[in-house]
């Protein structure tokens, strides 16, 4: 009886992998836009499903550009190196291609306002608005991003596990404790077009 059913079970793979093959052999990558393959994590006009794939639509085009770039050289990682390893599959032609697309979507809408004002007091005593709501192209819009995905970035920069230098993890370490309400009050505001 156990014989048969492990003949059964092979049989069946057998069969399976048979009819999958020429499914993935016909596949072309190339016949689809470069920011297709962006989008399974990154939704394919730039809103993300999920906290740990930041928004990118309506995001600076200068910024993603250098983010794409550090994640080719290495001097930016994230968790699990995802991002490291699909960047590679990009080819060089392809990158302008991707950052415009995500630069131009409209933006994602703003999250609900946090209940308190401990975020937006804590953005303004840090002065975080002088470089994240204006117009310095190599600096992100926080705005309207995931709040989730702000607070592991601004935890990360006190752990140097995000390594961006000194400046985050100086003015961050101190106010540790309203990280989440800082990355709550970002989420909630609109982001400029």
């Amino acid at each position: 009886m156990l014989f048969g059913a492990m003949a059964l079970r092979k049989s069946l793979w057998i069969s399976l992998t048979a009819l999958a093959g020429p499914v993935w052999a016909d596949f072309d990558a190339t016949a689809y836009p470069p920011y297709e393959r962006c989008a399974l994590c990154h939704g394919l006009f730039g809103q993300s499903h999920n906290a740990k794939f930041p928004h990118l639509a309506g995001q600076k085009p200068r910024y993603i550009e250098a983010q794409l770039a550090a994640f080719l050289s290495g001097d930016r990682t994230n968790d699990g190196g995802q991002m490291s390893a699909i960047v590679t599959e990009l080819k060089p032609e392809e990158l302008p291609v991707v950052v415009a697309w995500f630069s131009t979507q409209e933006p994602p809408p703003p999250s609900a306002a946090p209940q308190d004002s401990v975020g937006e007091r804590r953005v303004a005593e840090l002065g975080c608005f002088e470089c994240h709501m204006d117009e310095a192209e190599s600096v992100p819009y926080l705005s309207a991003q995931h709040p989730g995905y702000i607070e592991k970035q601004m935890t990360d920069f006190t752990t140097y596990a995000r390594g961006s230098g000194n400046i985050h993890k100086n003015l961050l370490t101190p106010v540790t404790s309203d990280i989440a309400a800082i990355a709550a009050y970002f989420a909630s505001l609109e982001r400029p077009k």
